[in-house]
């Protein structure tokens, strides 16, 4: 049944949510919806200071937000830092998220050499906005890499702790972000007390969290040794794994965060701590390599990227190994990026696109991880947040909540293999095309890509030359007589399953009754059998196959998902 209730404005932009319930079971079924509104109107109502409960006889009873778990389930954390553009621009870049974001991280808090805190300029509108949208506001404490000025910030621990708890009330802010870098495995201890005096004088409902240094090879000693995650997370919500700048400013060319430097780091962290203190951070930049050797590692905001692109042109490769992308490129002019001025000439840039961050934020479903922040705010590309939350709750596309094959589309597209129609699409009942057929083929074997053009006269310019040219290299797709491919011709079910028995190099000596409208005259009748009686095709209910039917995408994935076991092998 529901529930009477009022809406009290605060002054802060919070609100109290005035109660009227019949009984314990009623408000808690009633009021957990509240957290699950996602559309910006109903954002506001989840910044929630309290919910006062009007019992019988007229008694209020005051919860604060910090006693109740009004987290939705199945909504993993979301954050982003920020750090670049003014006060007004942060406000405009944050509201692009506004629906994905549970916590905004701007730099209000720097260090005095004598690791005192230096208050950077608060802006009391960007906090009010981002309340009001449910988005609530932690800002980082950063050293901003100086060693002096971290070393006495936990040499200071004790004043500095009080320093911050103060900022935090006096501000209306909602905790502190911790990211002191570049001091030493001597600190260990000092950085936990930090942690823990902080956790100790911030109120109950208040953030305190984490940014650790990734570390895929367990180094104990130098920065990568100052942070005892076991230490840290008995008293932090959570740490934050800066899974990225694999490759940095002055050194050698490559990804800033490929797939196995995240996944490595993923394992090295839950040998310490549980997967629910984690947060995975994903780079919003890329970096740039010059051939004259002047420039190397140069930041580079993902739109920077994209304007690079668009103006200079370039060839983008895709390195399937390591899941990130690079582009190519030849600046015939000098151009500022990131206040630095690049001088014309031969460039290689890593960075991050739509694929290679969601092969990141599937990685927070596959370990359980508690969510996903990023470095930072402003500097992605604005599609980002199209496919962002999806791919952060395992959900990934917006069309499979009711399809038959939605746990086999969850299941392949988190392992890179599937991809969707579209940022947040997959189109399960679109017909799969021959070209998008032999892509699959190759992502799931693992082929490596070259620059080989595919021998067909029409897939030349084709988005899938290279994955055309290499399924046909190894013998699991075959042309037409007339020198095409037709790479957008649909793929039966016929086709399908032949390529799938390449695949699995099935024996292909089995016979059976099969279905009643195939016969052993056609040309796949072997390879359907053989796939039949391992469990891995289905015909229809009235007992037929239809070999020569166009197969939908969501078919393919049904079928690719039921043989994916046998093809890990």
């Amino acid at each position: 049944m529901a529930i009477p209730y009022r809406l009290i404005d605060n002054p802060d932009g919070s609100v109290d949510i005035l109660l009227f319930p019949g009984g314990g079971e009623e408000l808690a079924r009633e009021l957990f919806p509240f957290r699950a509104l996602r559309s910006p109107e109903a954002r506001r109502v989840l910044y929630v200071r309290a919910v006062k409960v009007v019992l019988a006889g007229g008694l209020a009873v005051t919860l604060p937000l910090s006693s109740l778990a009004l987290r939705k389930t199945g909504d993993n954390y979301a954050m982003s830092y920020i750090y670049f553009g003014t006060a007004e621009q942060q406000t405009q870049n944050a509201l692009r998220a506004a629906d994905v974001l549970d916590v905004i991280s701007p730099s209000y808090f720097d260090l005095n050499a004598d690791g005192s805190l230096k208050l950077n300029a608060v802006s009391q509108s960007f906090v009010s906005s981002m309340h009001s949208r449910g988005i609530r506001v932690v800002p980082f404490l950063s050293n901003h890499w100086d060693r002096i000025s971290g070393v006495a910030a936990l040499e200071n621990a004790e004043a500095l702790s009080t320093q911050i708890a103060q900022a935090v009330e006096k501000y209306n802010l909602d905790g502190v972000n911790v990211d002191i870098e570049n001091v030493t495995h001597t600190h260990r201890a000092r950085y936990v007390e930090l942690v823990r005096l902080l956790r100790q004088k911030l109120p109950q409902g208040k953030e305190v969290s984490v940014a650790v240094a990734a570390n895929p090879k367990g180094w104990s000693t130098g920065w990568h040794g100052s942070y005892d995650y076991a230490g840290l997370a008995r008293y932090a919500d959570h740490l934050f794994l800066m899974t990225y700048d694999e490759h940095y400013s002055g050194g050698d060319a490559g990804p800033v965060a490929s797939y196995s430097f995240v996944e490595q780091s993923i394992e090295y962290a839950l040998r310490h701590v549980s997967a629910d203190k984690l947060v995975l951070g994903i780079p919003f930049f890329g970096r740039m390599w010059n051939e004259a050797g002047t420039v190397a590692g140069q930041g580079v905001s993902l739109e920077q990227v994209r304007s690079i692109k668009g103006e200079f042109g370039g060839s983008v490769g895709y390195d399937s190994e390591r899941r990130s992308p690079v582009l190519y490129t030849t600046l015939t002019r000098s151009i500022k990026v990131s206040g630095h001025t690049l001088p014309a000439g031969k460039y290689e840039i890593w960075y991050e696109n739509a694929d290679s961050i969601k092969a990141k934020l599937a990685l927070v479903n596959r370990y359980g991880l508690k969510g996903a922040g990023n470095w930072s705010a402003g500097q992605e590309t604005t599609d980002v947040w199209d496919y962002y939350e999806l791919w952060l709750n395992g959900t990934y596309f917006s069309d499979i909540s009711n399809h038959f094959a939605k746990d086999e589309i969850i299941r392949l597209s988190g392992e890179g293999v599937l991809k969707g129609v579209s940022d947040s699409q997959f189109g399960p009942e679109q017909r799969l095309t021959r070209a998008q057929a032999a892509a699959i083929a190759v992502r799931t074997l693992g082929l490596p890509l070259s620059d080989e053009q595919a021998p067909f006269s029409d897939t030349r310019w084709h988005w899938a030359n290279r994955e055309i040219a290499a399924a046909v290299r190894v013998g699991l797709f075959e042309g037409y007589p007339d020198g095409t491919f037709r790479p957008d011709a649909p793929v039966t079910r016929a086709e399908m399953t032949a390529v799938l028995a390449r695949m699995l190099e099935a024996s292909l000596e089995g016979r059976g009754a099969g279905f009643s409208d195939l016969t052993d005259s056609h040309w796949a009748y072997h390879e359907i059998i053989a796939l039949s009686q391992m469990g891995i095709l289905n015909g229809y209910t009235d007992g037929t196959f239809r070999p020569d039917a166009a197969i939908t995408r969501g078919e393919g994935a049904a079928i690719l998902g039921r043989a994916w076991d046998e093809l890990q092998k």
